[in-house]
């Protein structure tokens, strides 16, 4: 006789046996619709996986590629009749083999029936808005060796279970997510993931000691833990992995003496830059100390930099009872032009072309409404008392700029800055206290490029159709305004930013806040530069010289080209995006803004589309001397005009010198 539990068990494998049956009878397909279409979707519909659907022809649904069972032949849909066979999708022999949805705005979860597919080799689904965990059940996966879920909003630890694909994955990027904790070791027999080339896990929120497992990981090429919270030495096992060829452990937080090894190591600086201070030897500059408690090399840095001390404590009481003199004399004299009536108690106006007018009893005065805050300012909308109209005051905070006398030159220098598609320095107010006001036209913060592009606009007023055209006409505005700075003037914008692109009813476009940063102290210059890092406009080389350039103008310049024309925020690493578009073999319309592709009269080749992409990504080549200057850019630019009639005619023709009248305006 059957013991009790035998028999329940016997029921149990009896009801499940039709389960099973179904499971498997039921194609790659139905899976897709049922599941995984919704979870990938979230609440919003999606165009691409809009064509997953029944009453569409399975060589039409987007983002996937097929096999045949059981021999794996590829599914050829480069014929008419597979193009709209609609019984595919009935067919349990065909096998889903690739998910490829780059860039697609999926904005659901991952479903762990992902990894029920038993030939799926490839997952590509980086730079979207999937939000949730790694799904455990992804690391069951029969056949996947490639997985791409970088730049997207992923959260919770990494679970264990991905070991369990070593035995065949070749490829694991989840770049620029939110994954935390610890990074487990593999469970299983396979510890050694012999298939794995690239594991790049940066710019997560991992954290612990250096998983000090993956020295065993025989074929890794390019291992990324950069800007996470990893703290603790770097083993020397490290430096031992001969195969390895790209490492990037910057901005973490290791510390202690980097193992000998190094030194003779094919790894650069950049690849330990931005950890603990105590973080020191051999490729880094910093010099770790001997017992005694300094290096023989500090010793000498020491007395060299007693020496320097007191030569420039000397220079300075020299310096200092001069400049003493000189104040009297000044003072005797009378103020000079940037002095508006004389009056030091209040402090003093410094005003330049179009700001004549301003009184430094009107600025003051002024009845001053908060539009926005920065690291190092705090920005009015300023109405004058006079009924003279509005101005925007910029407040450097206490702390954030330089004192006085540097600040002078620098002031009159961006001054001197005169440019229709500049916002210009009107005047310069510094207070008895040391407080700094910057004097510029006002603009409302609504028109910023940026509160165009992304931000909702409430109220009566409605937010303007950004046709290309009209895109183009602000692209050039902005380019023709750096190339003036660069050329013009000699020096570097240094924060170029959507944000800070002001746009008028004509669409005209005029940069602000050009060369504020050489106001700044180095800790409020590099808030700057750690902004536009979080905001996707930081070059490579930032990382290292941390001082801008024409050259950094340019690769900002080439991500807010590329914001314009895909419509998307840059936080989201636009070339990359752009790169596995063109790996894919995405159409060029689903790359674009759809309120570009939608205005279009012609193909997006011949209305220039087409060479503003390749001009953008080549001014975000990671390599600075590949890109082109701000003149090449104008230039090209101008060649590739859209031609549609309103673009040769009323958009274009309107003057664009405006900005070169009086200082208020009325807003």
């Amino acid at each position: 006789m059957l013991h009790p539990w035998c028999l329940l068990l016997t029921f149990l494998l009896f009801l499940c046996l039709p389960l099973a049956a179904a499971a498997a009878a039921a194609s790659d397909a139905a899976l897709l619709l049922a599941k995984v279409r919704p979870a990938l979707q979230g609440r919003n519909p999606n165009a691409q996986l809009a064509t997953w659907n029944a009453s569409t022809p399975l060589c039409l649904w987007r983002g996937l590629r097929w096999s045949t069972a059981p021999d794996a032949r590829p599914l050829r849909c480069d014929t008419a009749a597979a193009r709209a066979n609609l019984s595919l999708a009935h067919d349990p022999s065909l096998l889903l083999v690739s998910i490829r949805l780059p860039a697609a705005a999926l904005a659901g979860t991952l479903p762990p029936e992902l990894g029920a597919f038993s030939a799926l080799d490839s997952i590509y689904l980086a730079a979207n808005r999937l939000t949730g965990p790694v799904p455990l059940d992804l690391g069951n996966a029969p056949a996947l060796s490639a997985l791409d879920l970088s730049a997207n909003r992923l959260s919770g630890p990494l679970p264990t279970a991905i070991w369990n694909l070593c035995d065949r994955l070749a490829d694991l990027r989840l770049h620029a997510n939110a994954l935390a904790g610890a990074i487990p070791a593999p469970a299983g027999p396979n510890t050694t993931c012999d298939s794995l080339r690239v594991l790049d896990l940066g710019a997560n929120r991992f954290s612990g000691a250096f998983p000090s497992f993956l020295t065993a990981f025989r074929g890794l090429r390019r291992l990324d833990l950069a800007a996470n919270r990893f703290q603790g030495p770097i083993p020397e096992a490290l430096a031992g992995m001969d195969h390895l060829q790209d490492l990037n452990l910057s901005c973490n937080n290791f510390s202690g003496q980097l193992p000998p090894t190094f030194a003779a190591s094919r790894f650069t600086e950049a690849a330990f830059l931005g950890n603990h201070p105590s973080l020191c030897g051999p490729p880094l500059r910093n010099q770790c100390v001997s017992s005694s408690g300094l290096s023989s090399r500090g010793v000498a840095a020491m007395v060299i930099g007693l020496m320097v001390a007191a030569v420039v404590l000397a220079s300075v009481s020299i310096g200092w009872a001069q400049g003493r003199w000189r104040r009297r004399d000044a003072t005797a004299q009378g103020g000079d032009e940037a002095d508006d009536d004389g009056n030091e108690q209040e402090g003093r106006l410094l005003v330049f072309e179009g700001g004549e007018h301003l009184t430094l009893e009107e600025v003051l005065n002024a009845t001053g409404q908060v539009v926005d805050k920065a690291a190092y300012c705090t920005v009015y909308k300023a109405k004058l008392a006079s009924g003279g109209g509005s101005i925007e005051l910029r407040l450097l905070r206490e702390g954030c700029c330089k004192d006085a006398a540097s600040c002078a030159p620098v002031v009159r220098r961006i001054a001197r800055a005169r440019h229709h598609n500049l916002v210009p320095l009107r005047a310069f107010y510094h207070g008895r206290r040391g407080e700094k006001l910057l004097v510029y036209d006002y603009f409302p913060r609504t028109r910023t490029l940026h509160g165009l592009l992304h931000e909702q606009h409430d109220g009566g007023e409605a937010r303007p159709l950004l046709t290309w055209p009209r895109r183009h006409k602000i692209a050039l505005g902005a380019a023709r305004a750096l190339a003036y700075l660069h050329a013009g003037q000699g020096e570097a914008h240094g924060n170029v930013r959507s944000s800070n692109v002001l746009v008028d009813d004509l669409f005209v476009a005029r940069l602000a806040e050009h060369a504020v940063d050489r106001l700044l102290v180095p800790a409020a210059a590099e808030a700057v530069l750690a902004a536009a890092k979080a905001d996707g406009y930081k070059a490579p080389e930032l990382h290292s010289i941390k001082r801008c350039s024409a050259r950094t103008d340019v690769y900002a310049f080439g991500i807010l080209l590329l914001e314009l024309l895909m419509g998307r925020k840059p936080a989201a690493d636009l070339p990359a995006a752009v790169k596995v578009a063109v790996l894919e073999e995405t159409a060029l319309e689903e790359v674009l803004d759809a309120e570009v592709v939608k205005g279009l009269r012609m193909s997006p080749a011949e209305e220039g589309l087409l060479q503003a992409l390749k001009l953008a990504m080549g001014c975000c080549a990671p390599v600075a001397a590949a890109r082109p200057t701000m003149a090449e850019v104008v230039r090209q630019l101008e060649e590739s005009r859209p031609r549609t009639l309103q673009a040769r005619s009323a958009l274009y023709s309107p003057a664009e010198s405006r900005s070169d009248a009086g200082t208020p305006n009325t807003a």
